[in-house]
């Protein structure tokens, strides 16, 4: 399906009011007609505010027929249970994935007039949302497997065994997805179990000539290491560069738009530039 283009200003015309956000929402969600999140029936009716008769529902109020369950269409979403208008959780969607090193929540806080706590958890929820099906799928054909140090001053050789940082291992599909992890050490076993649980076995794998990645040809199609010590970053026809510019997106938009992140909330973040 061709990605369909749009920009900030178009967003706030399409859905600029919480009517209109929920109408784009339950189309998007429910293409052929409501369906119950509850029991799963598709005979479902609105039920429409009507003082006259009683009925005091809020807007957007559906019912089941069959389970007789009420429903919205932000049950079982990022939008659930949370009292911030639609309309505003679709322009940050929009800010954050459209946001090259990120935005951060004072930003997000600021543009929507909303307080900090608030834009805070929507990042969260939003970046929680990245990491679920369908889009978190094992990873195919050529894959590259790079890994880097984020945060902290403190240096070292690579970056490796400096102070105060975070072991990040990325994966990054050639014209497809990434994934991305904290890691507590970037030891073989670490790092080809998570290789085995994110990639598929018939993918063609490229690292560096780092020896953790020894072994690594028994459990994929192929494994292919290019010698950066020897200043090789070329293998054959197939360059092996791609982690870097990722990882340099990473470190900057850690640095100047996030300043701090703790590695407990590490992954959450690392899935936002995974995803973008």
């Amino acid at each position: 399906m061709e990605k369909q283009k749009i920009d900030l200003t178009e967003i706030m015309g399409r859905f600029g009011n919480e009517e209109a956000a929920r109408d784009v929402i339950e189309r998007m969600r429910w293409p052929d007609g409501p369906v119950c999140p509850h029991c799963g029936c598709q005979e479902i009716y609105r039920l429409t505010p009507n003082g006259n008769s009683g009925n005091h529902g809020r807007k957007g109020l559906l019912k089941c027929k069959a389970c007789r369950k009420q429903f919205t269409v932000t049950v079982g979403t990022i939008f659930e249970d949370s009292h911030i208008p639609l309309h505003k959780w679709l322009v940050a969607i929009y800010l954050i994935c459209s946001s090259k090193k990120g935005i951060s929540a004072h930003q997000v806080h600021r543009m929507l007039g909303i307080t900090y706590k608030s834009a805070w958890f929507m990042g969260h929820r939003i970046r929680f949302a990245m990491t679920q099906s369908p889009l978190f799928e094992k990873l195919s054909n050529i894959v590259e497997a790079d890994e880097t140090y984020v945060g902290g001053k403190a240096k070292g050789k690579r970056g490796r065994g400096a102070e105060h940082k975070t072991k990040v291992f990325s994966l990054i599909q050639r014209d497809g997805d990434a994934r991305s992890f904290t890691v507590d050490n970037v030891k073989g076993k670490t790092l080809k179990k998570l290789i085995k649980e994110n990639v598929v076995d018939t993918a063609h794998v490229m690292t560096a000539e780092f020896k953790a990645y020894n072994g690594l040809g028994k459990q994929v199609a192929k494994h292919s290491k290019v010698e950066h010590g020897r200043k090789e970053y070329v293998w054959g026809i197939v360059p092996v560069n791609f982690a870097e510019p990722y990882f340099s997106l990473l470190k900057r938009g850690i640095l100047v738009t996030f300043h701090h992140v703790s590695e407990e909330h590490m992954p959450r973040y690392l899935s936002e530039f995974d995803y973008r």
